[in-house]
C-alpha cells in the first residue's frame, strides 16, 4: 500500500460556490430551416460551434462503471509516450486508488503523465494521494485553486471529464473517478453513466481541449508528435469534439443544443443530470413539440447528489408539461449521464448539463456523433432508462404536496447559480 486511507471528506458532493461577477445570460434564438439529415445542418453546426466533423473515426458507447473504468484503465497501462487526463471529481477510494497506481506505473517507465484536477470539485483528494502521485513522476496542476485574489473567478470551473492516451484514444463523458461510478447502476450508491471512447482524426480535437486548459494552467504548450502523432482512419463515423469555456465568449455547448433542438424533426431524447432549461432552451424545445417532434426528458428521481438542482428542474415541469414536453424521473440510482439523440442520426455524449452552468460558466467537452449505428445504439439505452423510469404527468404533477411546490419555488430563485 502506498498510501494511507482518510476518511470520507466532509463537503458537499457538489459545492456551488456565489457567482462573484455575474454575467449576462448569452442569448440564442434560431428558426428551423433544415433538418438534421440536410447538409445545412452539418456545416452550420462546423461553423457556430467552430469544430470541424471529421469522418473516419471508431466511437464506442460505454454504459456504467462497469465498462468506462476497465475500458479506460487498460488504455492508461497501454500507454506508450503520454497521458493527459483532465477531470472535475477525482476522489479517494477503491478506483481512486487504482487509477492513481495505474498513471504512477506508467509516469515511472518514462511516459509523461500530466493531470488537471478542479481545485472544487476535487477538494476532498486526501493529501496523501496527491503526495503519492506527485512522488511517481505525474505532473498535476490544479485548475482555479480558491485565493483571496481570484474570487472573480471562483465560479468558473473546469467540468470537463477528458482522458487522451498516446494523442491516439480518447475518453469524454459524464463519469468521475470515484467510487460513486463503480458497478452497473444495480445500486443506488452506484451511478448512472455514459462514456464516449473514441479513436481517429478527431481526437486531435480532443487532446486540443486539454491543451487549452493546461496551458491556462501552467502556461506550456504541448506540441510534437508524442501528442499530436498522425491520426489514421479507425472506422466510419463522423465526429465532432466541441470545447466551452465561458472566457470564449460564448456558449459552444448551448449553441450546439440550440442548432440540433431547432433542426429535429422526428424525436429528441435527452438524459440530463442536472436538467435547468433557460428561456432560450424551453423555447426551442416547444417549437420541436409544435412541429411533431417528440420530446423525451430523463432526469434524476429521489437518488441525487444535489436535491436543491432537482428542485430547480421541477420548478419547471408545468411549464415543460403544458408545451408537450415528456419528462421522466428515473428511480433506480443517480442518473449522472449528459446525453442526446436527436431523429435517429446525431448523438452527443459529454460533460455538459442542460443548465445555467454548463452554459455560462464551466469549462465542458462533449463528443458529437453523426451515425446511425451509434444513435441506434444510444436510443436503445435511452429507452432501457426509460423503463427504469416513472412519468410525470400533468394530472400527476398537480397533485403534489404543497411543500414540495414551496421548495421548487424557493429553488428556482437560485436557478443562475445552478
Amino acid at each position: 500500500m502506498f498510501f494511507r486511507k482518510s476518511k470520507p471528506p466532509r463537503y458537499p458532493r457538489r459545492l456551488r460556490l456565489p457567482i462573484v461577477r455575474r454575467r449576462q445570460p448569452m442569448r440564442y434564438h434560431m428558426k428551423h430551416q433544415f433538418a438534421t439529415r440536410d447538409l445545412a445542418f452539418l456545416q452550420t453546426m462546423h461553423a457556430l460551434t467552430g469544430a470541424p466533423l471529421s469522418p473516419d473515426n471508431r466511437v464506442e458507447i460505454l454504459k456504467n462503471g462497469v465498462q468506462i473504468f476497465p475500458s479506460m484503465l487498460a488504455a492508461i497501462r497501454g500507454a506508450r509516450k503520454t497521458i493527459n487526463l483532465e477531470f472535475y471529481i477525482y476522489w479517494d477510494g477503491q478506483i481512486g486508488r487504482q487509477f492513481a497506481e495505474a498513471l504512477a506505473e506508467r509516469a515511472r517507465a518514462g511516459v509523461a503523465v500530466k493531470v488537471i484536477l478542479d481545485a472544487v470539485g476535487s477538494a476532498g483528494m486526501s493529501q496523501s494521494l496527491i503526495d503519492f502521485m506527485q512522488r511517481n513522476g505525474i505532473d498535476m496542476e490544479w485548475y482555479h485553486p480558491i485565493r483571496w485574489y481570484t474570487l472573480s473567478r471562483a465560479n468558473h470551473r473546469t467540468h470537463r471529464k477528458l482522458l487522451v492516451v498516446d494523442g491516439e484514444t480518447g475518453f469524454v463523458g459524464g463519469v468521475g473517478i470515484a467510487d460513486e461510478w463503480l458497478g452497473d447502476a444495480d445500486s443506488k450508491e452506484h451511478w448512472r453513466e455514459t462514456v464516449a471512447r473514441v479513436e481517429g482524426p478527431v481526437v486531435a480535437q480532443m487532446q486540443f481541449a486539454f491543451m487549452d486548459n493546461w496551458v491556462k494552467s501552467r502556461g506550456e504548450l504541448l506540441t510534437g508528435l508524442d501528442y499530436f502523432p498522425p491520426l489514421v482512419k479507425c472506422g466510419s463515423h463522423v465526429t465532432q469534439v466541441i470545447k466551452s469555456s465561458p472566457s470564449e465568449g460564448s456558449s459552444t455547448v448551448k449553441l450546439m443544443y440550440i442548432v440540433s433542438i431547432v433542426s429535429a424533426t422526428k424525436s429528441i431524447c435527452i438524459a440530463s443530470a442536472y436538467f435547468v432549461p433557460d428561456r432560450d432552451t424551453i423555447r426551442a424545445l416547444e417549437g420541436a413539440v409544435r412541429r411533431g417532434v417528440e420530446v423525451r426528458v430523463i432526469v434524476p428521481g429521489e437518488h441525487v447528489d444535489v436535491p436543491i438542482a432537482r428542485q430547480a428542474s421541477r420548478w419547471h415541469y408545468d411549464l415543460l408539461l403544458r408545451r408537450g414536453i415528456r419528462i421522466f424521473e428515473y428511480q433506480p440510482t443517480m442518473m449522472h449521464a449528459k446525453t442526446m439523440v436527436v431523429d435517429g442520426i446525431w448523438s452527443t455524449i459529454g460533460s455538459s448539463n442542460f443548465d445555467d452552468r454548463s452554459f455560462r460558466l464551466n469549462d465542458e467537452v462533449n463528443v458529437n456523433v453523426y451515425d446511425e449505428g451509434v444513435a441506434a445504439e444510444m436510443e436503445r439505452m435511452f429507452f432501457e432508462d426509460l423503463s427504469k423510469s416513472e412519468e410525470i404527468t400533468s394530472r400527476k404533477w398537480l397533485r403534489r404536496p404543497w411543500w414540495d411546490r414551496i421548495k421548487e419555488r424557493l429553488a428556482g430563485r437560485l436557478k443562475p447559480q445552478l
